[in-house]
């Protein structure tokens, strides 16, 4: 039973780090910055209890490769946010991060200009007599 507590445990601090990164993602302030980090550590210091390894850093890592991409938004920012989305499981916490981090918006911008074209010629609403 108490694996399965520390289980739940830690997906409770993984999605807590995810809803860090999605604040990061919306108010892009430096206390969000550090919140994101500080959680990052955690789950670091908690895989080194379960690891072999004691330099276990993949959240300290991939957070620092977030907070770049979000703040900086360079040539390689919105690969690394797509990579990073693709691997979350949470289908609201995914749309959320996409729409925060402004990524899928092209997709359906494409989408609606194909739908308009559809209704082309045709009369509005404003012209149909009844």
């Amino acid at each position: 039973m108490d694996s399965q507590r520390s289980a739940e445990w830690c997906g409770g601090m993984v999605r807590s780090w995810h809803l860090a990164v999605l604040r990061l993602a919306v108010t892009r302030d430096n206390a969000d910055r550090l919140s994101v980090l500080a959680i990052a550590n955690e789950l670091d210091r908690l895989g080194r209890q379960h690891e072999e390894s004691p330099h276990f850093e993949f959240f300290r890592r991939t957070s620092l490769k977030l907070c770049a991409a979000i703040l900086h938004q360079d040539e390689t920012a919105e690969a690394v946010l797509r990579q990073y989305l693709t691997q979350i499981d949470d289908v609201r916490l995914k749309r959320a991060l996409a729409a925060a981090l402004g990524i899928g918006s092209k997709a359906r911008e494409t989408g609606r200009s194909k739908s308009s074209a559809l209704w082309r010629g045709l009369p509005t609403r404003g012209d149909v007599q009844h």
